[in-house]
């Protein structure tokens, strides 16, 4: 195993240690009695928290030498080292591996792409390896050990088990993706669904810092949705909790690819809307650019197909709303590309369906490069670093 990838285990594991951990990482540099404010901890058991993350080089105290000499024991701030840990993240998608180096604090040092020849799993992690050990090589460079390697992939992913249950844009099926791709990068590695690793890293370091309920809406190739409720990412009892992309929406629309008709995703996803797009057109459409670039010439066929996926969309924002009553709901993806040709059919579809106080919830827009939701998956690994037990 290279050097800079030998594993080493975060310094306590207990609920308290994490929660401060966390909150500081999303909300630092805070003193002990912010911490004990935000957490609900008592002073003593944030000092007990507290005391070996310093010790570890965690994290670090800034002492304030003038103050000290001044007033005694002043309230130092505390702050996370993001220079203590390095981690790797890759979104996995059906044309390539995006990957990237991030140091404790999730943020990006190094980013890479690498298109993918093969969709088949042993191909797959065969690249994978090969961009892991890219990243490696870069991370030496910093002179601080990779801890964990995310990988991010769309579908039903469980994350518990590791396993890639159903991803259709790669046609894998119970896929044990964490343990392969363990054993060809010799890292500890987290697998999770693409949505809720963007979620995780708008949680802590996005959008979302403070934020006790929201959701992440994301347009594309998928619709997809990842959920906060209660402070916490929510994967459901079978993990896909959040597929707002199946929500069936029209009985009678087009057949889905889940087998189900007129789910969001059937209307509103990148291939419905090229399909559609050159339905109307009564032309080859080639791809997303190509549909986009008809509605944008004013082509009344092509811009009635966005109207129409913009309302699909807003309909399954106001579900969301409806079950959860998030305060806030971030609609990002690739698809943002178009929203300028149904912005308004979201926002009135989503008023419309929307009940009662649910309404209220806030909808705002956040465009993320690819290189983000490789961020996402070196967030899990962030996340499983520092609450999980690897002793």
């Amino acid at each position: 195993m290279p050097p800079s990838s030998r594993p080493e285990v975060f310094p306590v594991h207990t609920p308290a240690a994490s929660q401060i951990f966390t909150t500081v990482l999303s909300h630092g540099p805070l003193t002990r009695s912010e911490m004990a404010g935000r957490t609900g901890l008592s002073a003593a058991a944030v000092t007990k928290a507290v005391r070996p993350l310093i010790e570890a080089g965690y994290l670090v105290e800034d002492v304030d030498e003038e103050a000290r000499r001044a007033l005694g024991r002043p309230a130092n701030p505390v702050r996370v080292d993001g220079g203590r840990a390095l981690f790797l993240g890759v979104k996995v998608t059906g044309d390539e591996l995006i990957g990237v180096l991030t140091d404790l604090c999730c943020r990006i040092r190094v980013a890479r792409h690498l298109p993918l020849t093969d969709r088949d799993p042993k191909p797959v992690l065969a690249q994978i390896a090969e961009l892991v050990r890219e990243l490696l090589t870069e991370a030496d460079g910093f002179g601080v050990r990779v801890r964990g390697l995310g990988l991010a992939v769309s579908g039903d992913v469980d994350r518990a088990a590791g396993a890639v249950r159903y991803s259709p844009f790669l046609e894998w099926r119970d896929v044990p993706l964490a343990e392969l791709a363990a054993m060809t990068t010799g890292l500890p590695v987290t697998v999770d669904n693409d949505v809720r690793a963007l979620t995780v890293a708008e949680q802590w370091f996005g959008a979302g810092v403070g934020l006790s309920d929201f959701a992440v809406v994301t347009v594309g190739a998928g619709i997809g949705c990842g959920l906060v409720v209660h402070g916490q990412v929510v994967a459901g009892a079978h993990g896909v909790a959040g597929e707002i992309g199946h929500v069936a929406i029209d009985p009678a629309g087009p057949l889905c690819h889940c087998g189900n008709r007129g789910c969001v995703e059937a209307i509103a996803g990148e291939e419905a809307i090229v399909a559609a797009v050159g339905e109307a057109a009564g032309v080859q459409v080639a791809d997303a650019a190509e549909a986009l670039a008809f509605a944008h010439r004013g082509d009344a066929g092509a811009r009635a197909v966005y109207a129409r996926a913009g309302e699909a969309i807003g309909r399954g924002i106001a579900t969301v709303a409806n079950l959860l009553g998030p305060e806030l709901v971030i609609i990002s993806g690739e698809g943002l590309a178009a929203y300028d040709l149904f912005a308004e059919q979201i926002r009135d579809a989503f008023a419309a369906a929307a009940f009662g106080s649910a309404a209220q919830c806030a909808v705002r827009t956040r465009p993320l490069p690819f290189e983000e939701w490789a961020r996402g998956a070196a967030a899990t690994a962030i996340q499983s670093f520092i609450t999980t037990d690897q002793n």
